[in-house]
């Protein structure tokens, strides 16, 4: 096993060039993917990576309930520095367990909140709150709906409405609200993947935008809906919440004047729409900086595997029958 146990907590650093790139040059649905992906598979090998060294550490503890074998010689030269590794992981491990928890938990809070608030509207998939704050966000679900405030159809045109629940619905179709969520934890298990949660929640809203684009057949005007909504929501709180894909300033981590910089989002769907190649070329920044980061993927994968099989074999011998 030796030091390529350690190697996954360090590898998220090989997605970094990627995480910038891919919201620039490459179609947005193709980018959350990739993105997505990369962060999902890279967590998960790092919390592997901590759950073997805290094998080791918890095998050091007086009292511990683990068989004696496990803490021999043989089993603590597996891993280089065993007593700080190992020690260290334990702390580390129940730090990530307990924020993925944290955070699973206020996700689920925030969309039982939500769907309290539409208590006693009439059913169906739009929901309007008489509220003249602007917002408009995508409730998934069971029964999915577009929440849309009165504050904010009163501040669009007829297009820009179009274009506004057509954005909403791409939201929900799409089942953006897994995405962020996938990144949002992926980012609370190894904290160098938080770019890639940064960037996953521009992608997501550029995608909607495409497809707003595509369903009202023009795109100035998604971009003027997206103006306008930011300047209407501009210094309204938003909820930060995963679940939740919004329009508005105050729908949650996806909201129009939340989810990126609108200025960029704008000027994207001012210029021709990207391609919609799946993977970059090679023999460009963004096709390296895939390649690498699809590399550093793999490795941290392998190397997550390589130490689990060594270490239950190690592991295995050193258990009495």
């Amino acid at each position: 096993m030796g030091v390529f146990v350690f190697l996954p907590l360090v590898l998220p650093l090989t997605a970094w060039p990627v995480a910038r790139l891919a919201e620039q040059h490459l179609h947005p649905r193709t980018a959350t993917w990739l993105l997505s992906a990369a962060a999902g598979v890279l967590a998960l090998c790092s919390t592997l990576c901590l759950a073997l060294l805290v094998v080791v550490g918890t095998a050091q503890l007086p009292g511990n309930p683990l068989p004696d074998g496990w803490s021999d010689p043989e089993v603590r030269a597996a891993v280089p520095y065993d007593e700080v590794a190992g020690k260290a992981a334990i702390a580390a491990l129940i730090l990530v367990l307990g924020s993925c928890a944290r955070a699973v938990r206020r996700h689920r809070g925030v969309r039982v909140r939500a769907r309290r608030a539409l208590e006693g509207l009439p059913a169906g998939p739009v929901a309007v709150l008489p509220d003249g704050v602007a917002y408009a966000y995508a409730l998934p679900g069971r029964r999915p709906r577009i929440v849309v405030s009165s504050g904010m159809l009163g501040t669009l045109t007829a297009a820009e409405r179009r274009a506004l629940f057509a954005h909403e619905r791409s939201h929900l179709a799409r089942r953006h609200h897994r995405f962020l969520l996938a990144v949002q934890l992926a980012a609370r298990a190894n904290p160098f993947l938080r770019p890639l949660r940064t960037a996953v929640s521009y992608t997501t809203e550029r995608w909607a935008d495409e497809e707003a684009a595509q369903a009202v057949g023009s795109r100035r005007t998604v971009a003027l809906a997206i103006g306008r909504a930011a300047l209407v929501s501009a210094g309204t709180p938003g909820v930060g919440h995963a679940g939740l894909a919004g329009f508005g300033g105050s729908a949650g981590l996806a909201g129009f004047a939340t989810a990126g910089p609108v200025p960029r989002r704008v000027a994207a769907l001012l210029a021709p729409a990207p391609a919609g190649r799946v993977w970059p070329p090679v023999f460009t920044a963004v096709g390296l900086a895939a390649w690498g980061a699809a590399a550093g993927t793999a490795a941290s994968a392998l190397s997550s595997a390589n130490s689990a099989v060594t270490l239950f074999l190690i592991l295995h011998a050193a258990t009495p029958l």
